[in-house]
């Protein structure tokens, strides 16, 4: 039993109240403490929903610290494992790009970070899932796609598109360098291989029709990323993905607020006052106040997650009830995970006490995963 927090009740905000937790789940809200309860004593703290984070790929900082240097999946996740509870998040969707390059985003990099987190997972504290973010043009291992949803190992889909703005460089004659250095290909190998892809643009439309259909008989949440266009957005809302990542201009976030999709941007993006982009990109404090921003994801830095909210909550651009559930219930419903991101009899208890800044950050305090406490601080 935890009481003396104030606790996020669905539909009544920041009150002073009692949790209980049996087993992995929360057995009720707002209740006396019985004789046999072991009772926490968290005052002057809050209880919120743990985070769950729709899109994180800081886990590659693990797998590959430097340039050229690897490490054992195993020791790479069980690390990022601990950096995910120390910040509050209690489901993670580690976003691996499965691209039609060599290199970084090919195949064997792919394989061994699926293969990695599965052979990992059940001792992992948080839980872990994984987003397939699938490039438009990788036509080739589509079989390999599909079968992979049809067994159960991809957790999220999300459908990327990078090789027009590639296009557009090497019809400008610009240096591919970015490109080339993380697939290992000469320029003349890497053109070579874009051409070749470009003249099969007609296999695009069917093959991802086909990913998505499949996707949705198998109750797999889909997204698109980088939609730049309200056309865009609606073209993938019919295909049935219902989030839209990182919308590149407010007519696509617009779009996406009118369909009733759930639209993500970065919580970096709002730790730091903006976007990391070189145009400036789309300010995400901005996208919550004007209704279009409904969730917010790690992106690449984890430690963002648990501070976002108190910042847009401080700058009065949402209040913190609503603020937290851009990390907590909204992330949860767009993935169809209707077991949490809320504190309420019967959901997972997946629980933070968190330490509310007072002229610094925020704090985690406590993390409880499927009711265990997995992070605890000195004063409980």
């Amino acid at each position: 039993m935890i009481q003396g927090a104030r606790v996020l009740v669905p539909g009544e905000g920041l009150v002073e109240t009692s949790v209980r937790i049996e087993g992995e789940t929360i057995a009720a809200v707002g209740v006396d403490a019985g004789p046999r309860d072991r009772i926490v004593e968290a005052a002057g703290l809050l209880l919120l929903p743990g985070i769950v984070d729709l899109h994180g790929d800081a886990f590659e900082r693990q797998i590959m610290p430097r340039p050229g240097v690897h490490f054992p999946m195993q020791v790479a996740f069980a690390d990022t494992d601990r950096q995910l509870i120390s910040n509050g998040i209690t489901t993670a969707y580690h976003a691996v790009t499965y691209s039609w390059e060599p290199g970084l985003r090919g195949r064997d990099t792919v394989i061994a970070i699926l293969d990695g987190l599965e052979e990992t997972r059940p001792r992992l504290l948080a839980d872990s899932r994984f987003h397939l973010r699938y490039e438009l043009y990788n036509l080739d291992v589509a079989d390999e796609v599909v079968d992979w949803m049809q067994c159960g190992r991809v957790d999220l889909l999300a459908f990327n598109e990078h090789m027009a703005p590639i296009l557009r460089k090497a019809d400008r004659g610009e240096p591919l360098g970015t490109y080339t250095g993380r697939t290992g290909l000469s320029e003349d190998a890497f053109l070579a291989l874009v051409r070749g892809l470009d003249a099969r643009t007609d296999e695009v439309a069917p093959t991802v029709g086909r990913l998505a259909e499949i996707a949705k008989a198998n109750g797999i949440p889909m997204a698109s990323h980088d939609d730049r266009t309200p056309d865009e957005r609606r073209h993938f809302n019919a295909l049935g993905c219902g989030i839209a990542e990182f919308p590149l201009t407010l007519d696509a976030a617009e779009e996406s607020r009118k369909l009733g999709n759930t639209a993500i941007f970065g919580a970096p993006n709002v730790l730091r006052g903006g976007s990391h982009m070189k145009d400036g990109g789309i300010r995400a404090a901005d996208e919550v106040r004007a209704g279009r921003c409904s969730t917010l994801v790690s992106d690449y830095y984890y430690p963002a997650l648990p501070q976002a909210p108190f910042i847009l909550a401080a700058a009065g651009d949402a209040p913190l009830e609503d603020a937290w559930s851009l990390v907590s219930r909204n992330p949860a419903r767009a993935a169809g995970l209707d077991d949490r991101g809320e504190i309420a009899a019967g959901k997972r208890a997946d629980i933070l006490l968190i330490a509310p800044p007072a002229g610094g950050l925020a704090e985690v305090r406590t993390t409880f995963c499927g009711g265990k406490p997995v992070l605890v601080s000195d004063w409980i």
